[in-house]
């Protein structure tokens, strides 16, 4: 199967939310990080990828509130892989730019380690980019695409 590359960055590309859900499910041990805070999880909710019998992994690459860098990213994601590291890692955020950077560091602590892993940005996250009236959700992203996701 191929899929539409939306870019690429140094050792992360990245696809559009539906093309992600495909290749999600025709890829057997891929999974999810969304590296959002635990409000926008919360408040936003979070993909939800039970009917594909996917595992969604929830790290925060920045910490509520003040939004400083994790500095456990990699071994609170490490911990939560566990012993078997998928081929391939989707990564999202709210609209993008979290998302790469939190894949080329695991990609760049991986490879160091002699550890291939594929890992794709989820284009525009889960609410997307600002509409002219500075609203998410509205224009692009997973909810807009109409993917599974679920609240508390």
């Amino acid at each position: 199967m191929e899929y539409k590359l939306i870019n690429s960055h140094t050792v992360v590309d990245e696809m559009d939310p539906l093309d992600v859900w495909d290749a999600m499910q025709a890829i057997p041990d891929a999974a999810m990080v969304d590296v959002r805070t635990h409000p926008e999880w919360h408040f936003v909710g979070r993909p939800d990828l039970s009917s594909i019998d996917r595992r969604l992994l929830c790290v925060e690459w920045h910490t509520w509130p003040r939004m400083t860098q994790n500095l456990g990213f990699l071994t609170d994601l490490l911990d939560d892989l566990g012993d078997e590291i998928p081929s391939r890692l989707f990564f999202l955020c709210r609209a993008g730019p979290r998302a790469i950077s939190a894949a080329e560091e695991f990609s760049r602590q991986m490879q160091s380690r002699g550890v291939n892993v594929h890992c794709t940005n989820v284009a525009f996250g889960m609410e997307g980019e600002v509409n002219a009236q500075g609203h998410r959700g509205l224009i692009n992203g997973w909810k807009k695409a109409e993917l599974p996701w679920k609240q508390d």
